[in-house]
């Protein structure tokens, strides 16, 4: 009897390099969230969102509609997303996606309504970000032409994530 050993090389391109550190700095700059969600206080933050009632969330079906999106919140975002990807959200929620969504309710948006839905996450570059000179990144939600959620976020190992308003 022979032993087959088979032999898998990779090849592994520099933009699945950086899409992997974009995905580990988010995790990072969720993981500082759940950190500091106990310090919010939930009547300053919404405060922050009911300025955002005249805010279309809805009919966002093409590239122009999502880059109008962001600039109805004062962002400057690359005219082309630097990824775009299908995503389930999970069907159970772990501590992460708990405090996540958490994050996402005090915008005004809820992913547990999308449990095991399939969506789709772009990100763009956000080029006006205040006083910052790493990278920062837009990440939108759509669920049938709809903002689910998303947030704004650097991709620095010290990173940070917001929601879509500016903060002043």
């Amino acid at each position: 009897m022979t032993n087959n050993k088979k032999l898998f090389v990779y090849s592994i391109k520099a933009q699945t390099l950086q899409f992997f550190s974009i995905v580990a700095l988010s995790v990072i700059a969720l993981l500082v969230l759940i950190a500091f969600i106990p310090t919010y206080e939930p009547s300053v933050v919404n405060t922050l969102y009911t300025e955002t009632a005249n805010v279309n969330f809805s009919k966002i079906k093409t590239n122009d509609d999502r880059v109008d999106f962001l600039e109805q919140f004062g962002w400057t975002v690359s005219e082309t997303p630097v990824d775009e990807q299908k995503v389930t959200i999970p069907k159970e929620f772990d501590k992460i996606l708990l405090s996540y969504n958490e994050f996402q309710r005090q915008m005004g948006l809820d992913l547990a309504k999308y449990k095991g839905k399939d969506v789709m996450r772009y990100t763009y570059e956000v080029t006006n970000y205040p006083e910052y000179e790493g990278r920062v990144y837009a990440n939108v939600l759509i669920y049938r032409n709809k903002v689910i959620g998303g947030d704004i976020c650097s991709a620095d190992s010290k990173g940070f994530l917001q929601g879509f308003v500016k903060e002043k």
